[in-house]
Formats: structure tokens, C-alpha cells, sequence
């Protein structure tokens, strides 16, 4: 194995080192805490973020990425009209108050679910999808285990107190994803400010709606159990992030400290591209070749997330088995290249030949071994010193 060792001082830091250093030196008061981007899924920030906790109604992003899944497949439409049973309209907590032995549309049920947090909405829509509550939640189990939200179970769908409702902030994380990324034409709904049913207009509970420019979800959960809690999603210039806290202490503490949060998501980390795909990172020796190196490029950028605080001591390795034998085709992978930091952790990018390198002729694989067999042997001194 070889091992072309490139320095990128005070260019390049390595996605995973972000998390081991300069992310530590973040403090909050939440018990529960993520910041993630979006395009990379890669978590920047994150405490106790993989312990399942009560997700009171941020558990309701589950219940709507059901439904929004069937929508997709064309197994409901936003038009279909779900029946109001006594035990939807008796519901407590909070609702959209619906009324009993009436139909809604599933378009107004999710605006319910959405935008007012309705616990009466959820159970109409889990009653109407699955025939009861109780089989809508297995079927949200059944999701969680195929969606890889290995840290969730589901007991209802509205996020009530209860021993088997659990989720942890990297799961709802990954769902926030998955909804953005899949159903884009639905995820405006929580972006809208205000919803009015039965004469009764209530506004959407997420605060950075009106605290951080460029915030367009998603939604908050409180009970006793959980404390105050929020999962957020904004973009700025063309980069998202996500944040979810949990076990907060109030309102207030929930708006401010969720605002901050995703103002360090930005502020503190930044997108930096420094190869474009074709660009030649290194050369690889050639055996038996018309050509002694081959010369190595990636083919998808080499695009890092960087926190502030690390942005020196980082360095990339090309590593391949070689001297690679002649002949080489173009876009033969060859090896790839190791981008660490100073946090220890890395990541690897495939690297592929630029161009064809042709194998000597006949005559030349003899010249190159009357060439070996002529070469001076290295002293003992030489060696030794080596």
C-alpha cells in the first residue's frame, strides 16, 4: 500500500473531526440536542441525541409522514373526507375541534395536525387510515423499523404520555429529512402561519417561524414528562439546517434557545467545495506503463463541512495498492483519498485513472528489466540509515 500524503493546512478540516472538537465547546440548557445539515445528513452538534425520550407532539411529524407516503403512491388524495368519531372528538390536549359524526378533508385534517397541533385531527386521520388508533400505531412502527428510526416506538398518534411512545432527537432528525427531501410538495404546510376551523383560528405554535429569517418548519411537542421541545428546519443561501431540542423548561426558553441553536448551525459551520469532480488530486506509479504515473481525479466533489475552530492541521492522503500494473484504462479506480482532521475521524472519496496508460511493447519490458538487473544495489550504510 502507498501513501501520497497532501497537506491542505488551513484549508481543508475533516467532516467528522467538526463533532470531536470545535462542536464540543457548544453549551445548552436542553436535556436534548441536534443540529444536522441537510444535505449530508451529518449531525454537527449533538447531545443525548441517540437516547429515546418522550417526543410529546414532535411525534406527530411520524403521524403526517404516513400519510404523506400514501398521497405519494396515490393511495389517498388530500380531497378523501375521513369520518369525526365520539373518541377523536373527546380527545383533550390540543385541538382543532373537529365535531363528531361530520366529515373533513385530509388536506384541512393535516393543516389540523400542522399547523394546530391537533390531537383530535390525529386520531380522525389514524381511525379513517387504519381502523383504529391502536393499529395506526403499529403501523407506525412498521415504518419507523423500514425508514432505519431504529431509536422510535409508537404507542398512539399524537404524541400522549406513554411508556412506548419514544424517539430520539437523531430520529426525528432523520424524518425531518426524509420529509423535506421526499414530499417537497407538502412540507409547506408547516411553514403556514395560521389555521381557522370552525370559525376558531389558531397560529402555528413554532416560534422560529418569526425569530429566524429563512425558518419554514416544522414542530414543537410539550408535556410534563418531555418538557418544551422543537424540531426547526431553515435555509440560508442554499444551505439547510435542522435543529430539534427536548426537555427545555419553558416557552420562552424554547424559542430562545432553538433561534440560537440554528443561528451556530450557520454561523459557525460552512460549506466549503475544494475539488470539483474531474479535478486531479494525485498521481499514482505505473509498472510496465508508457507513462511512469497515472494521474488520479475524483469524480464527485470534495465538499466538507468546516466549523470555525478548525480550520488548520487537516490533511488528505491518496492511498493505493502500487505500483499499479500497466495497462490502466480511464476511470479505472485506483485506490482513494483520505481526508482527516484533527478530531481523528475521516472521510474517503474513490479516485479513478484521468487517462489510459499503455502497456510497454516487447522490447520496452526488456529494456526495463535489463534496467533492473543493471541498477546499483543500495549500500548497507544507505540502508541502515534508511
Amino acid at each position: 500500500m502507498r501513501y501520497l500524503t497532501v497537506f491542505f493546512a488551513a484549508i481543508i478540516a475533516s467532516l467528522g473531526a467538526v463533532t470531536a472538537a470545535g462542536a464540543q465547546t457548544i453549551e445548552t440548557p436542553a436535556e436534548y440536542a441536534l443540529i444536522m445539515d441537510y444535505r449530508t445528513g451529518e449531525i454537527l452538534f449533538e447531545k443525548n441525541a441517540r437516547v429515546p425520550t418522550a417526543p410529546a407532539s414532535m411525534s406527530k411529524l411520524m403521524t403526517v409522514a404516513v400519510v404523506f407516503e400514501k398521497l405519494k403512491d396515490g393511495s389517498l388524495s388530500l380531497a378523501d373526507k375521513f369520518d369525526v368519531s365520539e373518541k377523536a372528538w373527546r380527545k383533550g390536549g390540543s385541538k382543532m375541534w373537529v365535531r363528531v359524526d361530520t366529515q373533513i378533508e385530509l388536506e384541512d385534517l393535516l393543516r389540523g395536525v400542522v399547523v394546530q397541533s391537533g390531537n383530535d385531527a390525529c386520531i380522525v386521520i389514524a381511525e379513517n387510515i387504519a381502523g383504529s388508533e391502536e393499529a395506526f400505531a403499529d403501523l407506525m412502527n412498521q415504518k419507523a423499523r423500514e425508514w432505519g428510526l431504529n431509536d422510535s416506538t409508537f404507542a398512539n398518534a399524537t404524541g400522549w404520555p406513554d411508556e412506548n411512545q419514544k424517539m430520539s432527537m437523531r430520529d426525528l432528525a432523520l424524518l425531518t429529512r426524509k420529509i423535506i427531501y421526499e414530499y417537497p410538495e407538502y412540507y409547506g404546510l408547516f411553514a403556514e402561519r395560521q389555521f381557522t376551523w370552525e370559525k376558531i383560528s389558531q397560529p402555528n405554535r413554532n416560534p422560529i417561524l418569526d425569530t429566524f429569517d429563512g425558518a419554514d418548519g416544522l414542530k414543537t411537542g410539550h408535556t410534563e414528562e418531555s418538557g418544551y421541545g422543537l424540531v426547526g428546519s431553515a435555509v440560508r443561501d442554499g444551505e439547510r439546517r435542522i435543529v430539534v431540542v427536548n426537555g427545555l423548561s419553558s416557552e420562552r426558553e424554547r424559542s430562545t434557545e432553538s433561534t440560537r441553536l440554528m443561528r451556530i448551525g450557520f454561523n459557525d459551520f460552512t460549506t466549503k467545495t475544494f475539488f470539483e469532480p474531474g479535478s486531479v488530486v494525485g498521481e499514482a506509479n505505473v509498472f510496465k506503463g508508457k507513462q511512469k504515473t497515472a494521474s488520479l481525479v475524483v469524480k464527485e466533489p470534495v465538499r466538507m463541512i468546516l466549523h470555525r475552530s478548525l480550520l488548520n492541521g487537516a490533511s488528505a492522503k491518496v492511498i493505493y495498492e502500487g505500483p499499479v500494473s500497466a495497462p490502466v484504462s480511464k476511470d479505472q479506480q485506483i485506490g482513494y483519498l483520505r481526508v482527516s482532521g484533527e478530531g481523528g475521524k475521516s472521510k474517503e472519496y474513490p479516485l479513478f485513472a484521468a487517462a489510459p496508460v499503455r502497456e510497454l511493447s516487447v522490447f520496452g519490458k526488456i529494456g526495463l528489466a535489463a534496467k533492473t538487473l543493471l541498477a546499483k544495489p543500495p549500500s548497507k550504510e544507505i540502508e541502515a540509515a534508511q
